[in-house]
């Protein structure tokens, strides 16, 4: 298609970015500057435009200005003919916003309010677009109810949403939380897209971006409540310092964990909550378990589920989260995978893919790092090779000769034989021997993260090492001398490990932490290095855990080291993290999945799968 850009000037407000932009013509800081509006900071601007009878998301020629010098000038702008509709329209909204006078119907036409999100899919209405503006200039003046109207147009690629901007946490000037920290534009952003959400959506934004903020934001500017927020056992102690931080003033929010969700799910589903809020909201993913039952008895006027894991992963869990957040909207479980599942995933329908996107585009709000929060550090990814020891070698060798010449039998006995055998020689790769007295020498790995982490500590930096084994994650810590997080320590002994590692000097540059237990939700930006000891099968899994160094407070690079044991089937997880390998439909997901399709290879395919070596 060719695009043709609008052959007038038009002006447009960016929610996420605050401010206004003038575009549309092949030279818009000239066609401004004639026009006598000011000027800005020229940019290309990706705005949703009619192109051939669609509606196609395009990049647009554009300069951004502030929002206070514009909405002076157009508000005192006698507009010139050949300008645009909505320069017209935005010139009459900033007279209106000036003297008080309210705006009850404003006629913004689309190319007002066209500039997509940065999720880059969603367009905000023009309500939700001026109520933004209003907001951003600090002004009361702007009439009428406030509510959110469609989408400005949508089409593939271009879902629609809408939403009303937040204020501060806790009421204040635009953007200044209760504890004098200040929201970025984008969290604002979120905060508007869940206020505007239709009963409820999915805050899906990567972590490290602050979902949690967003949330209490949220219940702040609906302090009548009573709001629930349901999340890990591990993050009741966050979520109750970070409510404390920014909205302490806020008394009508019940913190609760899954567990409790589900021993006493009567007692929470009798509640009219205003708000539910569920945090890590991955832990209702299977639609048939008893949290996820649980979690869709609850009555809510606004339900929000927050996961920083991708949602399009798997269609079931995609139906279960959205069957809390707007029930109904998917169907039953059962139309929906004769719709949608069985279309996508087995017959890979293109057709029903675009219209599962368009149905449920507006009720999830997904953003990266690398679009959202630039000034982030950036994250050097770095592959540490390290070599088996004799003794690692020759039991490694051993229990895959011991596997196979016994036989893996069948059905449910060889898939728990091949999960057995994987998780000996993943712990293998790791150390022969963990509990022992005498570690040093003995993995090639350990030898090498020793001398990793001498040199970090050398140079005063601080380190974060993930480990998916208790027993493993023992072995560090007595190995290096530092604290180790895992699942079993109590609420307060992991708030003690984080504060000591976050704020004493005195503390051992080394944290240790348990790949599930620590996954997510923690803030340990005083790292500046994340250390993977050994492999998970999905990404991710390992992401997550980087993410708890490189997230929004971290103002240095941080560097992911991810240790990989040559010829053993970490050389083979690699592979498939990096899309090398295509193994039969083998899926980078969850151990038991893993199991399942490793289980339905052949012994032969089997074997060069655990040891790559042997195909060299």
């Amino acid at each position: 298609m060719t695009l043709v850009l609008p052959g007038r000037l038009q002006a447009c407000f960016v929610v996420e970015a605050e401010k206004f932009a003038w575009w549309g013509v092949d030279n818009p800081a000239a066609d401004a500057s004639s026009a006598g509006l000011p000027g800005g900071e020229p940019v290309s601007l990706r705005v949703a435009l009619p192109v051939a009878g669609e509606v196609v998301p395009a990049e647009v020629p554009a300069i951004l200005v502030e929002p206070e010098p514009a909405i002076s000038a157009l508000a005192e702008w006698s507009a010139p003919a050949d300008a645009g509709a909505s320069v017209h329209a935005w010139s009459r909204i900033a007279s209106a916003l000036r003297r008080g006078v309210p705006v009850d119907e404003p006629e913004l036409p689309t190319a007002g309010h066209a500039a997509l999100g940065l999720d880059g899919t969603t367009i905000w209405s023009a309500r939700a677009t001026i109520e933004a503006a209003r907001r951003t200039i600090g002004s009361d003046n702007l009439g009428g109810s406030g509510s959110s109207g469609g989408a400005g147009g949508s089409t593939a690629g271009c879902g629609g949403g809408s939403g009303r901007p937040g204020g501060s946490v806790g009421g204040g000037a635009a953007g200044a939380t209760a504890g004098g920290i200040v929201l970025r534009p984008y969290q604002r952003a979120g905060v508007a897209w869940l206020q505007g959400a239709d009963g409820g959506g999915v805050l899906a934004d990567e972590m490290g971006l602050g979902k949690t903020v967003q949330a209490i934001a949220l219940l702040a500017a609906r302090p009548g409540g009573p709001h629930l927020v349901v999340c890990p056992t591990s993050l009741l102690g966050n979520w109750t310092r970070e409510l404390a931080r920014f909205a302490p003033g806020l008394t009508s929010v019940e913190l609760t964990s899954y567990g409790k969700l589900r021993a006493d799910a009567e007692r929470f589903a009798a509640t009219a909550w205003d708000v539910v809020v569920l945090d890590e909201a991955q832990q209702i993913k299977n639609p048939d378990s008893q949290t996820a039952r649980a979690a869709r008895t609850l009555d809510a006027r606004l339900r929000v589920a927050m996961t920083g894991t991708p949602v399009e992963n798997r269609l079931d869990e995609l139906w279960s989260l959205l069957a809390f957040t707007n029930p109904g909207l998917l169907g039953t479980r059962a139309r929906f995978r004769r719709r949608f599942a069985t279309a996508v995933e087995q017959r890979r329908s293109d057709a029903a893919a675009a219209r599962l996107h368009e149905i449920v585009g507006p009720h999830i709000l997904r953003r990266r790092k690398r679009d959202v929060a630039p000034e982030l550090p950036p994250k050097l990814e770095v592959t540490v090779v390290c070599q088996l020891t004799a003794e690692q070698e020759r039991l490694y060798r051993a229990a895959m000769d011991s596997a196979f010449g016994s036989g893996l039998g069948s059905g449910i006995e060889r898939r728990g034989r091949i999960l057995a055998l994987l998780t000996r020689l993943k712990q293998l790769c790791n150390h022969p021997e963990p509990g022992a007295g005498q570690l040093g020498g003995r993995s090639g790995k350990l030898d090498r993260v020793t001398e990793m982490l001498t040199e970090i500590a050398d140079n005063g930096d601080r380190a974060l090492v993930f480990t998916q084994y208790r027993e493993t994650g023992e072995m560090l810590a007595r190995h290096l001398g530092a604290p180790f997080l895992h699942g079993g320590l109590s609420i307060a002994a992991r708030e003690r490990l984080i504060h000591q590692f976050q704020e004493d000097d005195d503390s051992p540059p080394v944290l240790v932490l348990s790949l599930r237990a620590a996954g997510f939700g923690l803030n340990l930006t005083r790292a500046t290095h994340v250390v993977h000891y050994d492999r998970w099968w999905n990404p991710a899994v390992e992401d997550q855990a980087s993410d708890r160094a490189h997230r929004i407070g971290q103002t240095r690079a941080v560097t992911v080291h991810t240790l990989l044991t040559e010829r053993t089937l970490e050389e083979t997880i690699a592979e498939l993290h990096a899309g090398k390998r295509d193994l039969a439909g083998i899926a980078t997901g969850e151990t038991r999945t893993i199991e399942n399709d490793l289980a339905k290879l052949s012994d032969e395919r089997l074997r060069e799968v655990l040891e790559p070596g042997a195909r060299r």
